[in-house]
């Protein structure tokens, strides 16, 4: 198996493993691979398989890391996927190696990873990543894991946390829809952009919506999932991208039990 890690010179002509043939996300795959760009510069990492396919990782020294974690002398992992015809073979343990490598390297402690204490959509398989050593170190009453790997041999570290920004979430008496993004993922340009502002204006609804474009405002994010989360008032309701989208709203907000009328 060959992997490629991709540099600011390699990423406009290679595909970055999401949203490779549909046009609607042509403009966010190009604003994916600017941030992969920007970030090379603080450490950053996009490794993926030789192949056209959904097999990748991504991850970087925790003080620059792109999500409301305090874990400087941790590896702070983002996505991390192996799909379709290409599981069961390996990739994944081989991917995970690597970064795992990288941290050893760069004198940090191992990896961190955000995942959902069930499974939750974009983000890595927690129960996958238990069985690969990582064990709890922190969690959200949102519903949100940070799970940590230490390396052999590695110094003694303070554990990594989430930032206080994540557990507390948005003030209370917050009112209606607010939305949280990044250009962390190819797909949230198009959802946000479009799909969601179309749902919204068919319902009468008026959301928030706030782009995470500087590490900072990432850093200090009300949720520990910085490519999407959206709230009904102060509360957290999920990180599904498909919620954006029409057929899709109503009844991922039901099942939260959030009622998504005007004046919310």
């Amino acid at each position: 198996m060959t992997f490629l890690t991709l540099t600011p010179e390699t990423l406009p002509d290679s595909h970055i493993c999401c949203a490779m043939s549909d046009r609607r996300y042509a403009a966010g795959t190009e604003a994916k691979k600017r941030w992969l760009a920007e970030t090379h510069a603080q450490g950053y990492r996009f490794s993926r398989l030789d192949e056209r396919g959904k097999v990748l990782i991504e991850y970087g020294p925790g003080a620059e890391a792109w999500q409301p974690v305090v874990a400087p002398d941790w590896m702070v992992m983002g996505c991390f996927w192996v799909s379709g015809r290409f599981k069961q073979q390996g990739h994944g343990k081989a991917l995970l190696g690597t970064a795992l490598e990288a941290a050893r390297g760069a004198g940090l402690a191992g990896l961190v990873a955000v995942v959902g204490r069930r499974k939750l959509p974009f983000l890595s398989d927690g129960a996958w990543l238990r069985r690969q050593g990582f064990h709890e170190v922190d969690a959200t009453d949102s519903g949100f894991s940070l799970l940590a790997l230490g390396h052999e041999g590695a110094a003694a570290a303070p554990a990594p946390r989430f930032a206080d920004s994540a557990r507390r979430g948005l003030p209370a008496g917050t009112q209606g829809l607010t939305v949280f993004y990044s250009d962390r993922c190819p797909f949230t340009e198009f959802h946000i952009g479009t799909a969601l502002r179309e749902t919204c204006a068919k319902r009468g609804l008026s959301p928030t919506i706030v782009k995470l474009d500087s590490r900072e405002k990432a850093q200090n994010a009300p949720s520990p999932a910085t490519i999407f989360s959206l709230f009904a008032g102060d509360r957290f309701v999920t990180n599904d991208l498909s919620v954006c989208l029409d057929h899709r709203f109503d009844a991922i907000l039901a099942r939260a039990g959030v009622d998504p009328a005007p004046g919310l």
